[in-house]
């Protein structure tokens, strides 16, 4: 894992402009640095290493092919690198002559034998990597399967800027940064910027499963568009194995989980996992024990408030495993501690407020291992969340009604305060309370009223409903997640709700809020992450399923849980998903609303010029007061405006 940056420009280049971009990177690559330069090509390619698979100076980037044709500069792991170094000396011959056994030389050898395009899809693995081919004169930017590892670019002038990072690109003396008023409107709407957009105008994020190649003597100010050679929409779309009882699904699930798992606890430093207790993490935790022959490294944080507190649950999960287990309880101080971080962490704005626990998840953690692993994308393949239950359920009992009676429904139910439901739900049976049963009936008020299912769902992931009347000048640029989930819709598969809202979740949310949460929180503090679900062989067997495998009687995940339960008793898993979250809407009233009252000022807001200062000041006031909760729609413009303090 490392950071890598660079530009291509008229004029030779100058190495030390390289080296700069790199230096703002150093913490994804605090163990060595390296800088290439093509004087007569403009092009200088620049990296910082996280040293993890040969740690010794043969895996130093950027790195030369043995034949000298290609310079190649990587972020990420590419896993199966030892078959794939099998294969290659078995197509060169005694042409290869390994140099060291770095994964990194593996790819770079596999795309001078293949090529670009073969290499890349014989690869299982994350990453992001700048390639110049110094035979064709030509610039290759590539990135994994499912966007795991981040890469921007975009010309600034006559210079093409690119890297792991936008603080990098900003190190160039060619940077303009200007503010995208399109992007900042997606990002009040989401809580973050959506492919394939970025909050600077003119700098986009590599499309998952793409690359894209520029000429040194190509137009200046053109990128083509990028070049697929993996897509989920594929996978999805696919069609479903008929060939499956039940019982031959979960072992195909255990033994493809195995083999991801297996692969990417290869590693030259010290490995561990992150442990919530929940089904996803607890899935990837156990058959890292099942594959391991001593007590693999566990990691979990936990809240006084017991709504949010899943460290019990994990401990539980850890002592059933005998896993070395250690965990960390936080405060709202320590929060205090992290929040002033957050705009140079994310660099552009971010608003998913588990940034701030995954964050001291991951500093705690590093304290103790290189490499984590995670259960991040299991919501997304199995049915996990929520809303994939309560969408359908909700569009089959409220849509036939007629639109006024839907409307004053949910103007009755916005009428009591998230706290009073609350109370009220004290007094429901045990079996039908559920954690923040307020927040879950406002959530329903602010949907109920949805003109079809796809509206729905696109209201269930809004955090502000109407954007464009917060953002001053601000309107909707068309996003890849929204025309990869219309593809998918119009094929055969794309008739279930559910099965839509899954594959827009995989193709938007999980890339741009939750895999970017993962790596920044976790890169700031020069910690590897890898998330096992996102093996693209793993994807492609969860799409052949049907849905009934997934979602089953009400509950997500089904199979899935069936094979946890080989490894952890049910009753240590069974109960409902609370998320990763914080008291956010409390600590905003509390110990973090000194910070907010001086972002939201609204003399200041109205001197920025960005956002509506009148409405942002009647939401606050209301959140102040008790009477709603507006917290999701406050940070996202907290965060926008912490981040403006910081890059402009």
């Amino acid at each position: 894992m490392c950071g890598l940056a660079g530009f291509i420009g008229r004029g030779a280049p100058d190495g030390a402009l390289a080296v700069a971009m790199a230096q703002a990177l150093t913490h994804r690559g605090p163990d060595s640095s390296g800088v290439w330069c093509d004087h007569g090509a403009g092009v200088a390619l620049a990296h910082r290493r996280l040293a993890i698979l040969d740690i010794s100076p043969a895996g130093a980037q950027p790195m030369v092919s043995a034949c000298g044709r290609y310079v190649i500069a990587l972020n990420g792991e590419i896993y199966n690198h030892r078959d794939l170094r099998h294969d290659i000396g078995q197509g060169a011959g005694a042409r290869i002559s390994w140099r060291g056994h770095s994964d990194t030389e593996t790819l770079l050898e596999g795309i001078a034998l293949w090529g670009v395009e073969t290499a890349l899809r014989r690869c299982a693995g994350m990453f992001a990597f700048a390639l110049w081919d110094r035979s064709r004169r030509e610039l290759t930017l590539a990135r994994d399967r499912m966007g795991e590892k981040p890469l921007y670019y975009g010309w600034q002038g006559d210079v093409l800027v690119f890297g792991s990072e936008l603080k990098a690109l900003a190190a160039h003396p060619a940077w303009q940064g200007e503010v995208d008023r399109g992007a900042l409107t997606l990002f009040m709407r989401y809580g973050y910027v959506p492919l394939p957009h970025s909050i600077w105008r003119g700098v986009r994020k590599l499309l998952p499963g793409s690359y894209l190649t520029i000429a040194a003597d190509g137009s200046v100010g053109v990128a083509p568009a990028p070049t697929f050679y993996w897509r989920a929409r594929e996978a999805a779309v696919a069609g479903v194995r008929d060939d499956l009882d039940d019982l031959a699904a979960a072992n195909q699930l255990d033994h493809e989980l195995r083999r991801s798992i297996a692969g990417q606890m290869v590693a030259d430093v010290p490995l561990g996992a992150f442990l919530s207790g929940g089904v996803d993490s607890s899935a990837v935790v156990a058959l890292m024990q099942a594959q391991s022959s001593r007590p693999v490294r566990t990691f979990s944080i936990g809240f006084a408030e017991s709504d949010y507190d899943e460290a019990v649950h994990a401990r539980a999960v850890a002592a059933h495993l005998g896993t070395e287990h250690t965990e960390l309880y936080l405060s709202a101080a320590d929060a205090l501690t992290v929040v002033p971080r957050l705009p140079e962490m994310f660099d552009e704005p971010f608003g998913d407020s588990s940034q701030i626990p995954t964050h001291l998840v991951s500093e705690m953690t590093r304290r103790h291992v290189t490499v984590s692993l995670s259960g991040d994308g299991g919501d997304e393949l199995f049915g996990g969340y929520n809303r994939y239950v309560w969408g359908r359920a909700i569009w089959r009992r409220f849509g036939l009604l007629p639109s006024p009676l839907r409307e004053l429904a949910g103007r009755i139910i916005s009428a009591v305060s998230p706290q009073s439901w609350d109370r009220l739900g004290l007094h429901l049976p045990a079996g039908l309370r559920q954690p923040t049963l307020g927040d879950r009936l406002h959530k329903l008020a602010n949907v109920i009223d949805a003109t079809d299912p796809d509206e729905l769902y696109r209201r269930l992931v809004s955090q502000v409903r109407e954007p464009a009347s917060l953002v001053i000048g601000g309107s909707e640029p068309p996003i890849w997640a929204d025309e990869e989930a219309a593809a998918f819709a119009a094929g055969a598969r794309g008739g279930d709700f559910i099965e839509r809202m899954m594959f827009h979740d995989l193709v938007g949310y999980l890339t741009d809020d939750i895999l970017t949460k993962v790596d920044r929180a976790a890169m700031v503090c020069s910690l590897e992450t890898r998330v096992p679900f996102l093996d693209h062989r793993l994807i492609e067997f969860a799409w052949s399923l049907p849905l009934h495998m997934k979602i089953r009687q009400g509950q997500g995940k089904w199979l899935l849980r069936q094979v946890l339960y080989r490894y952890v008793p049910r009753h240590l898993i069974e109960r409902p998903k609370q998320g990763f979250g914080i008291p956010l809407d409390s600590w905003l009233r509390g110990p973090l609303r000194d910070w907010a009252e001086s972002l939201l000022d609204e003399s200041r807001l109205r001197g920025e010029g960005y956002l509506d200062a009148q409405l942002v000041h009647r939401k606050w006031q209301e959140h102040l007061s008790g009477r709603r909760n507006w917290q999701h729609w406050l940070w996202n413009v907290l965060m926008f405006q912490a981040w403006r303090e910081r890059w402009l």
